[in-house]
């Protein structure tokens, strides 16, 4: 996909949404530190069912710990993996209390150390809590990027590599949740709505659904 091609693809995902988020709530950096963490294979719906009663009663790294895993697993039961994101996330807040103040870090590497935290939970971090301009790639985006022509890969991350390649710096900033929206809703893994696509004529799929 060419350069001027880009530009009007993510033009027209701005116009379309000026201004998007996570559809995880939260309400502090680590909230959506622990949102993040239990969505790995689980969906945005799934992980807020079960957090809004989490953070009412813990909602810091002290407050998790204190909760304790057996508790912990209760409330985070109904999301897939949860036994092994309960261990993620109390060595998670062990770590963040002894060697960060209870803060989440804004360093790539010190995220990264964190059990449970790879480098797609790292971007979104960095991405939405800290303003970086990271993209952090999910099977959405995957998916989108290689089926669009934007930036093909076949690995996590040589997409990436491409969409920070790709992606006009001016776009960067909400590129990971124009295209993660994009490719959830609308350009769908088994039946792409190709008819209310904003992109169509940009895309290089072959197998449009007209």
């Amino acid at each position: 996909m060419n350069i001027m091609n880009v530009n009007t693809l993510f033009s027209r995902l701005q116009a379309q949404n000026p201004h998007p988020k996570t559809e995880l709530n939260y309400n502090t950096p680590f909230e959506l530190l622990i949102a993040v963490m239990l969505s790995a294979q689980a969906t945005d719906k799934s992980v807020n069912k079960a957090t809004v009663s989490l953070f009412k009663i813990a909602n810091t790294a002290s407050m998790v710990l204190d909760l304790g895993e057996e508790k912990l697993r209760t409330y985070i039961k109904t999301i897939g993996l949860y036994n092994t994101k309960a261990r993620h996330i109390i060595k998670t807040c062990e770590i963040l209390l002894s060697e960060h103040n209870g803060i989440v870090p804004h360093e790539r590497i010190a995220l990264e150390a964190l059990p449970g935290v790879g480098r797609k939970t790292a971007n979104v971090i960095l991405n939405t809590v800290f303003g970086q301009p990271t993209i952090a790639v999910d099977t959405h985006i995957f998916r989108l990027a290689n089926r669009t022509g934007l930036a093909p890969g076949k690995t996590v991350t040589q997409v990436e590599k491409q969409l920070l390649i790709n992606v006009p710096n001016k776009f960067k900033q909400n590129a990971h949740h124009w295209l993660i929206l994009h490719g959830r809703y609308i350009c769908t893994a088994r039946q792409p709505k190709c008819k209310q696509c904003v992109i169509i004529n940009l895309c290089e799929y072959t197998n449009k659904n007209q």
